[in-house]
């Protein structure tokens, strides 16, 4: 069995603090938004979860990890009456059709997949052409030259640490070559126990045209 069952076990109590100190208000403002057929990539314990509106008329959680799964099923199987599913998927490849969702979400996901582009890539495919992409991801520092240089230094030890996430990587350069707009995905930062990985993206990108 593969993915990171330490990581798994520690998961919650390790973004406790963050949660608390305001990303589960940022989560809750991002995913007012979901409406319609949604898919999040890498949904981990299921933290988004309470946050998704009545508008969504279908979910579906994909989560590689199977420790993560796991963990995640539970708060899924509760409700049986709950047009929600869980499948053991990568979001490199992502088995669902061409334009098969009016929602795809990610929430500090792209820092940990081996191929972010691919990922990307797989995200602009499956949703809509009149769809929406929802994220928040930490991000490489743009403005603290002092931190981007922490952030690069410590990727491995960090990735050891954290199963796997990369604290540098420029996502919304990668979404925008994957063909989304990202005019309404703004900068930030995570609260202050975040440390390497406060930086952030977030917000609304749309499919570009053409």
């Amino acid at each position: 069995m593969s993915g990171h069952p330490i990581f798994a076990a520690i998961y919650d109590r390790v973004l406790a603090g963050l949660e608390r100190d305001g990303l589960r208000e940022m989560r809750a403002e991002l995913l007012a938004s979901a409406t319609g057929e949604t898919l999040e990539i890498g949904a981990g314990t299921g933290h988004n979860l309470d946050h998704y509106p009545e508008t969504v008329t279908r979910l579906v959680l994909a989560e590689p990890d199977p420790h993560m799964a796991k963990r995640l099923r539970p708060h899924v199987d509760s409700d049986p009456g709950d047009a929600t599913e869980v499948i053991e998927a990568p979001a490199e490849s992502l088995p669902f059709a061409d334009s098969s969702f009016d929602t795809v979400v990610s929430t500090l996901v792209l820092c940990t997949v081996g191929e972010p582009a691919r990922a990307a890539s797989e995200l602009r495919r499956v949703v809509r052409d009149d769809g929406q992409l929802l994220l928040i991801e930490h991000v490489h520092s743009p403005d603290n030259q002092r931190l981007a240089r922490w952030q690069d230094r410590l990727e491995r030890p960090w990735g050891w640490f954290a199963g796997g996430c990369h604290p540098n990587r420029d996502t919304a350069a990668v979404l925008a070559a994957a063909g989304f707009e990202l005019s309404a995905v703004s900068s930030g930062e995570l609260p202050p126990s975040a440390l390497l990985i406060r930086p952030v993206i977030s917000g609304v990108g749309r499919p570009a045209a053409g």
